[in-house]
């Protein structure tokens, strides 16, 4: 039995006129990081956000093919856009807590979802905010806002309330580029620890970041996938020439 829990085939998106997306065809297995790299503009970040639907928010874009999430069809007219949401969770590249307290934060998704057993919400809090690694920093000031938090610690806050609600997949858009090298470095050392419990793709402009943490990388080009392997292998053998001239600093 396939181990893939994600399955993009020929997927293409535009805006408008313009084709962002060409074909992407691109499977994920349950469990482990992949890494997305290319130049800017290259649809890595549009692409991942048609993981969970976010490109659904912004007018005038088109999307053809199939994505299926556990053989699902994530665009059937049926599908529970905040079901999706739920299951398929989004770190985005600026931290962006809500503007109330760091337990509110993490419960906010449960909250919305009508959990009102203040034991099982304690209980939640704590997990999500150990897995995030960031509990021993701000177990003392739960409830104090979450915006005094430094960068990083935000950021981890926004990964512990996407792992409030028991997602499947982790998405991130280049979580780790608006922070400082100390808290990128937590970041990554929370996705490592993650990736035996959640299937986790992560965009990123920092090479030596996907060399470091990815399992898979997928180079994009133009809007196309020029190839995707073991992290290793893309990085010391690429098959393709345009990847290569990427890992090696010719262009990009």
């Amino acid at each position: 039995m396939s181990k893939e829990i994600l399955t993009t085939q020929d997927l293409h998106l535009y805006y408008g006129d313009k084709e962002a997306l060409k074909g992407i065809n691109l499977n994920f297995d349950a469990k482990g990081i992949t890494a997305l790299i290319g130049p800017s503009g290259c649809g890595k970040s549009t692409y991942l956000r048609t993981l969970n639907r976010m490109n659904d928010l912004i007018p005038n874009v088109t999307i053809t093919g199939t994505i299926k999430f556990k053989g699902e069809n994530l665009y059937a007219p049926s599908a529970d856009t905040v079901q999706i949401r739920k299951e398929i969770g989004m770190v985005f590249q600026q931290p962006n807590p809500f503007p109330f307290s760091i337990y509110d934060n993490v419960i906010y998704g449960l909250r919305i979802a009508g959990e009102k057993d203040k034991e099982k919400l304690d209980a939640v809090v704590e997990k999500s905010l150990r897995q995030a690694a960031v509990w021993d920093e701000v177990k003392d000031h739960l409830h104090e806002s979450a915006l005094a938090l430094s960068g990083g610690q935000q950021q981890r806050v926004c990964i512990a309330r996407v792992l409030a609600v028991s997602p499947e997949i982790i998405l991130l858009d280049e979580p780790t580029s608006a922070l400082d090298p100390v808290s990128s470095s937590q970041i990554e050392t929370t996705l490592l620890n993650l990736r035996h419990d959640y299937t986790i793709i992560t965009v990123t402009h920092n090479l030596q970041q996907a060399s470091r943490i990815a399992d898979r990388t997928a180079f994009f080009m133009n809007g196309e996938l020029v190839e995707v392997d073991q992290t290793k292998n893309i990085f010391m053998n690429p098959a393709e020439k345009q990847t290569e001239d990427y890992i090696s600093g010719r262009f990009g």
